[in-house]
C-alpha cells in the first residue's frame, strides 16, 4: 500500500476539518462559557462590549452572543491595514446573526502623518517602532471603544501562548485605573474545542484561517505557519518571542493614559 503523507493531505484540507475534534468536557466547557457570559451580561449590561479580533475564539463568543440573544455588544478594531479577508467577514457577521458591529479606527489624520514621519514599513525597523504603530492603530480606538464601558469580553485562551499560561476566566483589566471587568470566556477551551464548535455550529470564520493563519493580526505583521509550527509564529515573526504582544492584552501605561483622555464618539459603521 503507498505510503501516505499525512502533513500533505491535512493541507489540502479546510481549517475546521484540520483542526476540529470532539474532545472530553466539550459540552461541559460550552455550558460553562454560556453561563459566564450570562452572568457577565446580566451584571454590566448596557456597558458590555466583545473586543473581537475577528479570528476563530472571538467567532466563537459572537456566535453565542447572537445565539442566545445576549445584551452584549460586539466591536472590533479596522486598524487600516487589515487583510481584505478580515474586512470581508464582518459584513458576513452582520448578515448571519442580523447584529451590527462596531468599527473603531484610528484618526485618519494621525495615521497619516504617522506613516508620513516613519513610512509605511517603520514596524520592521525596531520593537519601539512597531509597538508604536499598535499604540496609534490598536490602544487609542480600544481606549475609545471601552470609554463608558465596566466590561469586556475577548476570546483569549491559555493554551495560544506562555504567556497566556494562567489567563483566568475574570479579572480587573490591569491597564485601566477605574476597576473595569476583562472576561476571558473560552480560557480553559483548546484548539480543538474551538474548531469543533465552528464546525457543529456553522460559524462563519476568516478565510485566511484555511491558509494557514492560525492568530491574524494586520497584514504586514502576520504571515502562514508550517505544519507543526507553533500558533503564534506568524504574528511579528521577525521579533523575539518575548516582545510578541501589542499592548491589549497587557499591563500598559499607554493604554491606560489613552483610555482616561478617550471622549467616547459616535462609533464608525
Amino acid at each position: 500500500m503507498k505510503h501516505v503523507n499525512n502533513a500533505a493531505l491535512s493541507a489540502g484540507l479546510p481549517a475546521v476539518r484540520r483542526h476540529a475534534r470532539l474532545t472530553g468536557g466539550h459540552d461541559e466547557r460550552v455550558a460553562a462559557t454560556l453561563t459566564r457570559l450570562h452572568q457577565a451580561a446580566a451584571t454590566h449590561a448596557p456597558r458590555i462590549v466583545q473586543a473581537s479580533s475577528l479570528g476563530a475564539e472571538d467567532m466563537v463568543i459572537t456566535d453565542m452572543i447572537a445565539r442566545h440573544g445576549l445584551p452584549i455588544a460586539v466591536a472590533t478594531l479596522d486598524t487600516g491595514a487589515l487583510h481584505e479577508e478580515t474586512l470581508a467577514l464582518l459584513p458576513r457577521i452582520e448578515s448571519h446573526y442580523g447584529l451590527a458591529v462596531e468599527r473603531w479606527a484610528p484618526p485618519a489624520e494621525a495615521v497619516v502623518a504617522f506613516v508620513r514621519r516613519h513610512g509605511e514599513r517603520s514596524m520592521f525597523e525596531s520593537v519601539e517602532q512597531r509597538k508604536a504603530c499598535c499604540a496609534l492603530r490598536k490602544l487609542e480606538p480600544l481606549a475609545r471603544m471601552l470609554a463608558g464601558r465596566d466590561a469586556w469580553v475577548t476570546g483569549l485562551r491559555r493554551e495560544q501562548s506562555a504567556a497566556r499560561a494562567e489567563v483566568p476566566f475574570e479579572q480587573v483589566d490591569q491597564a485601566d485605573d477605574r476597576g473595569r471587568i476583562k472576561l476571558n470566556p473560552l480560557a480553559d477551551w483548546s484548539e480543538a474545542d474551538v474548531w469543533h464548535y465552528i464546525g457543529r455550529h456553522g460559524v462563519p470564520y476568516n478565510a485566511l484561517h484555511d491558509r494557514f493563519f492560525p492568530s491574524i493580526g494586520c497584514a504586514p505583521c502576520t504571515r502562514a505557519v508550517a505544519l507543526g509550527e507553533d500558533p503564534r509564529a506568524g504574528r511579528w515573526w521577525w521579533e523575539q518571542e518575548g516582545a510578541k504582544e501589542c499592548g491589549l492584552h497587557v499591563a500598559q501605561p499607554l493604554r491606560a493614559a489613552a483610555d482616561r483622555h478617550a471622549e467616547p464618539e459616535k462609533v464608525h459603521a
